[in-house]
């Protein structure tokens, strides 16, 4: 009796460390990624618009979340990468057929969409029950 309940202890605090670590770990590819698509969004919005530097904050987006994306997947669901993906591709289509102001919107969906998956993965009493 005394071993079953040493293992339980074990395996439950080894569950609440791994959750730490991926929690951490996506609340950082979060962080970092709002702060590349926040000058995205300043590029976006200025008056004289360079597109090489749009083209060229996007292609770095991408990149690394392409990054993320491969460790993330491990404990993520799919779907919700997806999303993040859609949204990127969304973003360079506007940007190659000239519609920067358009990158915009789906660039604050992106936002949102990240903002969900950090919230999801959170150890809370909301997200248990």
């Amino acid at each position: 009796m005394k071993k079953e309940g040493i293992i339980c202890i074990f395996i439950i605090l080894l569950i609440i460390v791994l959750n730490i670590i991926t929690q951490s770990y996506t609340k950082e590819c979060v962080r970092l990624m709002n702060e590349r698509l926040e000058v995205l969004r300043e590029e976006s919005l200025a008056k004289n618009i360079q597109s090489v530097n749009i083209e060229e904050q996007l292609s770095n987006i991408e990149n690394k979340w392409n990054e993320y994306q491969e460790k993330l997947a491990y404990y993520i669901e799919h779907d919700e990468l997806e999303k993040v993906e859609t949204q990127i591709h969304t973003m360079k289509g506007f940007y190659e057929i000239g519609k920067y102001d358009e990158i915009v919107p789906e660039l604050e969906k992106c936002i949102f969409i990240l903002e969900h998956i950090s919230d999801k993965t959170k150890l809370n009493v909301k997200n248990i029950f």
